[in-house]
């Protein structure tokens, strides 16, 4: 009788992921870090099949190319934090290309570590200062939003003068765009709602009333964007709340490595953001990463934490939401504009929930709208195109999304993420600007 093979080519499972031990100090020890990281680079140079994605794999790929033994065991170790530097946290290469992913017994996952490695580095204070200070969103966007304030730092922000200066001194580069700060914030905009009673039709897996999560980017930077998602999500009977505070989701700080800032932020947002899922809300937030972090990424980071876990399965993309809404007959349809020819870019961390092409398929509901959806990455990541060690690989990457916008010169793009939108736009540098997704739906709207 034949044995059954114990290990297998590729993975037919859907992929799973174990919690992140962070706490533990092993976690921290770099001689084990190393080993592992030489364990998965040897398969990942067996397969290969990432190269296509982001600049970690053609580093690494390079890096034992042209070692002395073309392997893996051939590559100085130093050389190992540059393949992590070049990670955004991404999860394409996990959730789209790997075939080694768990449960398959090789245990492959790449991003969760680059992540311990860059939480090593963090750890060790080999993080430059630039990089603190682009991933404190909270505290530069309170800041440089301040009355007077915005103004100002939009306006040096534009300036060549400056940007050559920013380049020399923190590292961030001239040519890439920087966002820009309103003094009239998302919250003070919608302050009529926070902590307000909302109600609204349960219908399916959605209760019809939404907890807002603005985030940084949507309080600070583009205010506009909340409110469009305010206005369809009202204009369609369903109730919106604002939680009386709320900080960054720790994304950012994520990306950087440091976990305990991370946790600080799950400890000011979790309680607030419970209370009212306990209440019956649903909560979304307009920046995909942000319902990333809440929906996959802090149950990893926080197994044992009951309300992490109750937060993250009431946590929706918003254009899953409303698709999850037309499925039961509760989304509007009475468009009164044509958005024409659109050219669509799915973000990453919108890709990685595993909801699919909702946003397309709700654009697709305007009439006389075709809508060409493009999935691959734009580069831009948080932090990564405004560095000016990575901005001219973050272009690269992102150049056939630029390149078919020129080609096909829609009526409209964008994308679910809008700094991405923003790198999209630079990158056509037509003069054309990138839109929301959720503002083209208001214009459908005409409200």
């Amino acid at each position: 009788m034949a044995s059954t093979p114990t290990q297998k080519e590729g993975n037919l499972e859907a992929p799973t992921r174990h919690a992140i031990d962070w706490k533990n100090p092993s976690f921290y020890d770099e001689e084990n870090l190393f080993k592992e990281m030489e364990r998965v680079f040897d398969l990942c140079h067996g397969c290969r099949r990432c190269v296509s994605l982001c600049r970690s794999f053609p580093t690494l790929f390079d890096l034992i190319d042209e070692s002395k033994t073309m392997e893996v065991d051939g590559v100085d170790k130093k050389d190992y934090w540059k393949v992590v530097d070049h990670c955004y946290l991404c999860d394409l290469c996990y959730m789209t290309k790997c075939p080694y992913v768990p449960p398959h017994p090789w245990n492959l996952d790449f991003p969760h570590l680059m992540l311990r490695a860059k939480a090593v580095k963090f750890k060790n204070g080999e993080v430059k200062i630039r990089d603190k200070i682009l991933t404190s969103t909270d505290q530069v966007g309170k800041l440089a939003s301040l009355p007077g304030v915005s103004a100002i730092v939009n306006f040096t922000n534009r300036l060549p003068v400056t940007r050559k200066l920013l380049a020399a001194t923190l590292g961030v580069h001239a040519q890439a765009p920087l966002p820009e700060y309103h003094s009239n914030r998302a919250r003070s905009r919608l302050s009529s709602r926070i902590n307000k009673p909302a109600t609204g039709t349960a219908a399916g897996k959605t209760k019809g009333r939404v907890l807002l999560f603005t985030t940084c980017y949507g309080q600070y930077n583009e205010p506009q964007i909340v409110e469009d998602l305010v206005a369809v999500l009202e204009h369609n009977g369903i109730g919106v709340t604002l939680a009386e505070q709320e900080q960054c989701c720790g994304m950012p700080k994520l990306e950087l490595g440091d976990l305990q800032a991370v946790e600080k932020a799950k400890d000011a947002n979790i309680p607030q953001l419970e209370k009212w899922v306990n209440q019956g809300f649903d909560l979304l937030a307009p920046v995909p990463s942000c319902a990333l972090m809440f929906r996959s990424e802090m149950p990893l980071i926080f197994p044992e934490d009951a309300a992490v876990q109750i937060v993250a399965k009431a946590t929706f993309d918003i254009f899953e939401y409303l698709m999850l809404r037309y499925k039961e007959g509760l989304l509007k349809t009475d468009f009164k504009q044509s958005l024409g020819k659109v050219v669509y870019h799915a973000a990453c961390h919108q890709r990685v929930q595993n909801v699919g092409a909702k946003t397309r398929d709700l654009l697709a509901l305007v009439p006389d709208t075709q809508v060409q959806m493009i999935e691959r990455c734009s580069g831009h990541d948080g932090t990564y195109a405004v560095k000016v060690e990575f901005h001219e690989d973050a272009m690269k990457i992102g150049r056939p999304i630029m390149t078919k916008i020129q080609q096909d010169k829609p009526d409209h793009y964008g994308s679910d993420c809008p700094i991405a939108g923003h790198h999209i736009a630079h990158g056509v540098a037509d003069g054309t600007q990138s839109q929301h997704p959720i503002s083209l739906i208001r214009k459908a709207y005409a409200i």
